[in-house]
């Protein structure tokens, strides 16, 4: 299959489809060709700021008190002035399972965030399924398609620890005021 016949969050890196805005994402590719949606170095990376985008959405929920659920985040994700929502809730929950008002528990909240034998950074596999299923939609394709190791990658990219580095003069940690999305 040529590169220019596969969709194009799957051509750009970037699978849910994250529009150009202000934010400097990690993995970002140097020279951005598409108009309207970031390009990404991997899929890993894609997936990395679809997971950093969920946990922003996971904020606002908590603040609004709104339950983090399939149809809170799709509504947000494509809201219904610009997108068949419904339709695009429906399929999610058709390919995955999901229920549209289930609530999906954010690793923090459970203590789940890493395995605690491993010290490895998992993805929740309902959360990991609601990810599958928006890639679909996004991109037009079905679910044996998707690299759930992409998806997982991601995940650990997105909340891997921050290391304790030492300023190599003073032994002293670094503090970096630097923020990157």
């Amino acid at each position: 299959m040529k590169d220019t016949q596969q969709p194009r969050g799957i051509r750009n890196n970037n699978p849910l489809n994250i529009r150009h805005s202000a934010d400097r994402w990690k993995g970002m590719r140097t020279k951005q060709t598409d108009p309207a949606f970031v390009q990404f170095t991997s899929m890993a990376m894609g997936y990395r700021a679809a997971w950093r985008v969920l946990n922003s959405y996971h904020q606002r929920f908590l603040r609004e008190q709104r339950p983090f659920t399939p149809r809170n985040v799709i509504h947000r994700w494509a809201p219904p002035a610009e997108n068949d929502s419904q339709a695009y809730l429906r399929t999610v929950c058709l390919l995955t399972g999901l229920g549209g008002n289930e609530g999906l528990p954010w690793p923090q909240e459970t203590g789940i965030l890493y395995n605690q034998d491993t010290d490895e950074r998992e993805a929740p596999a309902r959360l990991v399924l609601l990810l599958k299923g928006m890639t679909c939609v996004e991109c037009g394709i079905g679910m044996s398609s998707i690299c759930e190791q992409d998806i997982r990658r991601g995940y650990k990219m997105a909340f891997q620890k921050k290391s304790s580095r030492t300023s190599p003069t003073q032994g002293k940690p670094m503090v970096s005021t630097r923020q990157r999305k």
